[in-house]
């Protein structure tokens, strides 16, 4: 019979399509996983697989079988919360998901405090774009996790945690004057610099700046805030920063931070579960708590 532990293995490969990132994945050797996936083709007597140099391919047999195997995990954790006793918030494992222009300024505060009131839990983090977020809590591979509210997505839950205002961010030397308080229509998109496709602040940013007609954006997406407020740095153009970020950037990047005027655009920053988990309400509740606490830290910066 097919066992529980299998499916997981043929799960995380699914989602990985790499043998060593799968085994990392789930906390195994490559070989342990690799037996598991093999004694499950046995036991189907199919070929679910292709085994390539350069990673892993589902047979049209393994992509079938995939939605089934996930629907039978999440059906499964969701028993094993609902048979797991209870004793107050947090008392084993949370598997956390977080959007990348959130995790590096949020985890730093978070985790230690979460370590300090709750010393039982056993925290998981996974930094993923808000899709991959999105997808791994539907799927049962995350509890829940930290994003850019709204998210679509059937059978969620949602609740907001705080707002995050937006700032504009040049370079202390800038040579191009920009008025304090910015307005949207006065920013020169034209040298505004933004994260790659999939980033969701990359599509708020073009939302809060505008790419009317004659309005072109720079030519440019960097993977990371770090990569884009270096070039902002150094004189190569201007950027959006989410309040969040300012603290710890602004003390390692010679920046200007100018504010834009009233009605301050910002994001809502939330956390998303499944509404099937009821019985980790609690949990989330509780971690909604911590995370607006740390936040609070973070968003105290007055800019001038």
């Amino acid at each position: 019979m097919v066992t529980l532990r299998q499916m997981r293995y043929f799960e995380a490969l699914a989602t990985t399509r790499h043998f060593g990132k799968a085994a990392e994945m789930v906390a195994v050797s490559q070989p342990a996983l690799s037996a598991q996936i093999a004694e499950m083709e046995r036991l189907l007597d199919v070929k679910l697989v292709e085994r390539q140099r350069s990673g892993a391919i589902l047979t049209r047999e393994g992509e079938e079988l995939l939605p089934e195997v996930r629907d039978i995990l999440e059906r499964a954790e969701r028993l094993a919360d609902r048979v797991k006793p209870r004793q107050g918030p947090f008392g084993g494992r949370l598997r956390l998901g977080i959007i990348p222009t959130v995790a590096p300024y949020l985890v730093p505060r978070l985790i230690p405090e979460l370590r300090s009131r709750y010393p039982a839990l056993a925290i998981e983090l996974k930094e993923l774009l808000t899709t991959g977020c999105v997808d791994d809590v539907k799927h049962g591979r995350l509890d829940c996790a930290i994003v850019a509210l709204p998210v679509a997505g059937e059978g969620l839950e949602s609740a907001l945690l705080f707002e995050d205002r937006f700032l504009i961010a040049s370079a202390e030397d800038e040579s191009t004057i920009l008025m304090s308080p910015m307005t949207e229509d006065r920013v020169d998109v034209e040298r505004l610099l933004l994260l790659e496709e999939g980033h969701c602040l990359r599509d708020q940013a073009l939302a809060v700046c505008g790419t009317s007609a004659g309005r072109r954006v720079a030519n440019y997406g960097a993977t990371s805030m770090a990569t884009l407020l270096q070039m902002v740095n150094h004189g190569m153009g201007i950027t959006l920063i989410p309040q969040i970020a300012v603290k710890d950037e602004a003390s390692r990047n010679r920046m200007r931070i100018i504010p834009f005027a009233d009605p301050q655009p910002s994001r809502r920053i939330g956390l998303v579960w499944r509404g099937s988990a009821v019985a980790r309400r609690q949990d989330f509740e509780a971690l909604g708590r911590v995370v607006a606490d740390s936040a609070t830290q973070l968003l105290e910066f007055k800019a001038g």
